[in-house]
């Protein structure tokens, strides 16, 4: 991100670029793209114009499914609103797309040192965006007892709003992870099924189901 930020004058604008490329059927409101982004209001609206300004992005109104409370409880409503999306007509998106989401690969120690306040990591799998295939249904599977969710939270944040799209993980204790391997659970056999990558493991956990054995 370091390098990618001093080649196209900030961080922030790579941010945006990123999240665009990475959704590129769906539509942002600016607020929206700061909170996705984790970049301030002012600098969101400056990089939005600024893209818009080459032809990257377009404005243009569209539904958006929003919360409203209610005595009953939350209900789904359906707003218009005026957003972002990606301009497909853009001369240079193409090569934009391969340069800021096919060339980088997300650094594995980065990734564990990042992960390291929310405790000790008795097993770490990466799969869908981490190893640029579309296909997975999971992109990370952690593995640890009291492991500090809420600071997990945050980090998953700040890297998703690095990479520019939503992660789909799942955290495990011990037990639970042993108990979903031998019982087949789709959800975890899937992603050892399929490609992924094993950052960590603790030599007393099995990617293999115990019937298997």
């Amino acid at each position: 991100m370091d390098i990618l930020g001093k080649l196209f004058s900030s961080v922030p604008l790579v941010k945006v670029m990123r999240l665009f490329l990475m959704n590129q059927e769906s539509g942002f409101e600016t607020k929206e793209v700061a909170v996705r982004c984790q970049i301030k209001d002012n600098s969101a609206r400056t990089e939005l114009n600024l893209l818009k300004s080459i032809g990257l992005v377009k404005k243009k109104n569209f539904v958006k499914e929003i919360q409203i409370k209610t005595n009953r409880g939350p209900v789904l409503s359906k707003k218009k609103v005026e957003g972002w999306f990606l301009d497909s007509t853009f001369s240079y998106l193409e090569p934009l797309t391969s340069l800021l989401i096919g060339s980088e690969r997300f650094d594995r120690e980065d990734l564990l040192q990042r992960l390291k306040p929310i405790g000790k990591i008795k097993m770490l799998v990466i799969a869908g965006v981490f190893i640029k295939d579309p296909e997975s249904r999971v992109d990370m599977i952690i593995v640890g007892d009291n492991l500090r969710t809420k600071s997990l939270s945050n980090i998953i944040k700040n890297i998703e709003s690095e990479i520019g799209k939503e992660l789909v993980y799942a955290v495990f204790s011990t037990d639970e992870f042993k108990y979903r391997m031998n019982m087949y659970d789709k959800l975890v056999c899937d992603i050892f099924e399929f490609g992924h990558e094993i950052v960590v493991k603790s030599p007393d956990l099995s990617t293999e189901p115990l019937k298997r054995r």
